[in-house]
């Protein structure tokens, strides 16, 4: 039996909760026997009111990295003595890197977004987009593609509470990235969203409309506004195909599901913690073998 655990192996980790349907101690344990390198990585439940001790703890262990997911990320920020361009506008971080004893505050969830649709071929320098929501997802999203060079973002949020997050958010890439032209709009104009979605190369849906169990639920109604030459993504990985997806590849659309944004946010994290480029393809081909098994 191949020995894993001794002595000299380094920790890292997950904090949030709830963790234990997560993925990535599978993803990043395979990386880290393809690489040879002497880590584990576990899961730890976490509520908010123990991220400080949580932090604590990583430097107390002297852990080289933790992945942080809801609901902790914002208040991991906290705590962090830097944070990365992305991770200071939003205020959340997903991926910790600790140096010797510094912890830095990374956001991989956008860098992971751009990275799935470079590998579908679809750049978003340059590009109009509409994004759908303001959570988590859609905000790391909305503020990576303006800073990777996007020339124009539309949000459309409900008119609910992550409004004034939306508005908070395009507020500060106005200061941070003047030359993207950054507007908000509540979801419920739908004659906006047709006329932006329109003009856009690139539509987004960044909330959880479409998620299993409601996976007959799409958040565009109006199916007139997919068109050839639109690319449609979906930050929803479960169905890989969702309601939106079907509907605009049936369209003409380019579509783009969400599980690979899922996989390239943890290996940019991989590569933070390493400096190594994730086993991606091999971790694939892993991960289908033991479906089929």
């Amino acid at each position: 039996m191949e020995q894993r655990i001794k002595g000299t192996t380094g920790l890292m980790g997950l904090i949030g909760s709830p963790v234990g349907h997560s993925g990535s101690p599978d993803m990043y344990n395979f990386s880290f026997r393809y690489h040879h390198l002497d880590y584990a990585y576990l899961a730890f439940d976490i509520k908010e009111d123990h991220v400080k001790a949580a932090l604590d703890a990583m430097r107390l262990f002297r852990m080289r990295g933790c992945n942080v997911t809801m609901p902790c990320k914002n208040e991991a920020a906290k705590y962090m003595d830097e944070l990365s361009p992305a991770a200071r506008i939003i205020g959340a971080v997903n991926t910790i890197v600790n140096e010797n004893g510094r912890l830095i505050g990374h956001i991989t969830d956008g860098t992971g977004f751009v990275h799935n649709l470079k590998e579908n071929g679809v750049e978003v320098k340059n590009k109009k987009m509409v994004v759908l929501g303001a959570g988590g997802a859609a905000t790391a999203i909305q503020v990576q593609c303006a800073l990777d060079g996007a020339r124009e973002i539309s949000i459309f949020n409900p008119d609910d509470p992550f409004l004034a997050r939306a508005k908070a958010t395009a507020e500060k890439l106005r200061k941070e990235r003047p030359e993207c032209k950054v507007q908000v709009f509540c979801l419920e104009d739908r004659e906006k969203l047709k006329a932006e979605i329109a003009e856009a190369d690139i539509l987004v849906n960044g909330t959880l409309a479409g998620m299993k169990p409601h996976d007959d639920v799409s958040p565009v109604t109006d199916t007139s506004v997919f068109r050839p030459g639109l690319v449609v993504a979906d930050v929803v990985y479960n169905p890989e195909e969702t309601r939106l997806l079907r509907e605009a590849k049936e369209a003409g659309c380019k579509t783009i599901g969400g599980k690979g944004m899922l996989l390239w946010q943890g290996a940019a994290a991989y590569k933070l913690y390493t400096g190594l480029e994730m086993p991606v393809e091999e971790y694939r081909k892993y991960q289908k073998e033991q479906e089929e098994a």
